[in-house]
């Protein structure tokens, strides 16, 4: 449990995607919140929350099986735990992905972790304090890295993965964005 600064009176803390906490995620995505950062999702996540609640939770703490990227494609799910951000309300989501046995990454995961704050409650610290929750995850799956990406206008996502020891490593063309550049930060892990 972390308290991140100027958030309101609970600690924010990650917990694990429920029933019990699914009408907080089911909310945001309604004020049109989306937990990808890669395409708007919300609309497709409310229809398969309306049609099996229970099923869309599962399916979120599955490992195991496919997923469907935005162009079609279907492609394996990696392992990794999915974690809501909770300061006595959803404030947003986090995700380890990670190949067992190794820190590459299939081209089409962006980064081993990945976070989207509910725009109402950016710039409280949340990310910073959810990223810092996730690092020890890493190190349990036997990470010794994680990579990190976020936009080259994206500067408080910068300022988030930098206070966790983030160094660029990488800088290239952003297909998705023509004009703009991706950035890859990399967090090397301390192992105890």
């Amino acid at each position: 449990m972390i308290s991140a600064p100027g958030a309101g009176t609970a600690p924010l803390v990650l917990v694990e995607p429920s029933l019990g906490n699914l009408d907080g995620y089911a909310a945001a995505l309604g004020r049109g919140w989306s937990p990808s950062n890669l395409r708007d999702v919300s609309q497709e996540q409310l229809a398969a929350i309306a049609d099996d609640p229970a099923g869309f939770v599962r399916a979120l703490l599955r490992s195991t099986g496919t997923i469907r990227l935005g162009d079609g494609r279907e492609v394996p799910r990696l392992p990794g735990p999915v974690r809501w951000m909770w300061d006595g309300g959803f404030c947003g989501a986090i995700k380890l992905r990670h190949v067992p046995g190794t820190e590459a990454l299939p081209a089409h995961v962006s980064g081993h972790i990945g976070y989207a704050v509910v725009p109402w409650k950016r710039r409280l610290g949340y990310a910073k304090a959810a990223l810092g929750m996730m690092l020890p995850l890493a190190v349990q799956a036997g990470l010794r890295h994680v990579d990190l990406t976020c936009d080259d206008d994206n500067r408080p996502s910068q300022k988030v993965i930098e206070a966790h020891g983030g160094r660029l490593a990488w800088r290239g063309p952003d297909p998705d964005r023509p004009g703009g550049d991706k950035l890859l930060f990399r967090i090397v892990l301390a192992r105890g």
